[in-house]
């Protein structure tokens, strides 16, 4: 092949990250998930653009999932590949690939490094309340998600103003307000270019037996859809910059598996 399908996948990804966004600019689509007044409300563009609802099937189904989807596709194509090419090396890729995946969005010695990084900027523990107040509460809640209500935890509603019969119902703080790095750019920027690194011997090949033919089109629809996810992404999604940091992570992410 003329052309490494990895630089073809590598520019393809900035390419529609760099339109989304700009496009997000240009025509106000993007909500900044990190205004606790805005978060807990529904996109203001959810009842005309399907993909701006965040309960869209892409989301739903495949986003909230995406590194169990990715494995899959994974595992599908090594375990179907001919022997020679069913390398630990190759497993060993994917491990890591895992353990930068749980770091950064589960657990980090505590807190997950993206959860950390909302705090060091200047992120803030809140809770958003039925009747729509705010409530910033110590960060330790969000740490724990522990849920809080006037009947767990009343020491935390002092004002008057917050004491109304609908904030009876628990609510789970969450952090805001501080750089809330994307997610999901970072998730699915480090899944294309996994997989289609992982690919990318199957292209060379000149045969492949009806199961890893049946494998290799499982990672490629998939590649599609984390292709199209981006693209929703950036365009509803997000404030520009914290698009940026979540594609710069999740390249150097990539990056990771290929000094060894």
């Amino acid at each position: 092949m003329s052309v490494d399908v990895r630089y073809a996948a590598f520019g393809g990804l900035t390419a529609i990250l760099l339109f989304g966004t700009l496009y997000s600019v240009a025509y106000d689509t993007y909500l900044d998930t990190s205004d606790p007044a805005l978060t807990h409300l529904p996109h203001h563009l959810h009842a005309t653009h399907y993909f701006a609802n965040k309960a869209n099937i892409i989301n739903s189904y495949f986003i909230k999932r995406a590194w169990g989807w990715t494995s899959a596709a994974f595992l599908t194509l090594w375990l179907t590949s001919p022997p020679h090419k069913r390398t630990a090396h190759r497993v060993v890729k994917w491990g890591s690939e895992t353990a930068i995946w749980l770091v950064f969005t589960s657990w980090f010695f505590g807190p997950a490094l993206l959860e950390r990084l909302t705090a060091a900027s200047g992120g803030e523990c809140t809770a958003t309340l039925q009747s729509g107040a705010v409530l910033t509460v110590p960060y330790e809640f969000c740490l724990t998600r522990t849920a809080i209500s006037q009947e767990t935890h009343p020491f935390l509603f002092v004002g008057p103003s917050l004491w109304v019969p609908d904030d009876r119902f628990p609510v789970v703080p969450r952090l805001r307000k501080g750089h809330d790095v994307s997610g999901h750019v970072f998730l699915l920027t480090m899944s294309v270019l996994f997989l289609v690194d992982q690919i990318r011997p199957s292209l060379y090949a000149r045969k492949w037996s009806l199961p890893h033919a049946c494998a290799v089109v499982f990672n490629i629809v998939l590649i599609a859809i984390w292709f199209f996810a981006i693209s929703t992404t950036s365009v509803y999604f997000h404030t520009p910059f914290e698009k940026f940091t979540g594609y710069l992570l999740g390249a150097a992410g990539y990056i990771v598996t290929l000094l060894y």
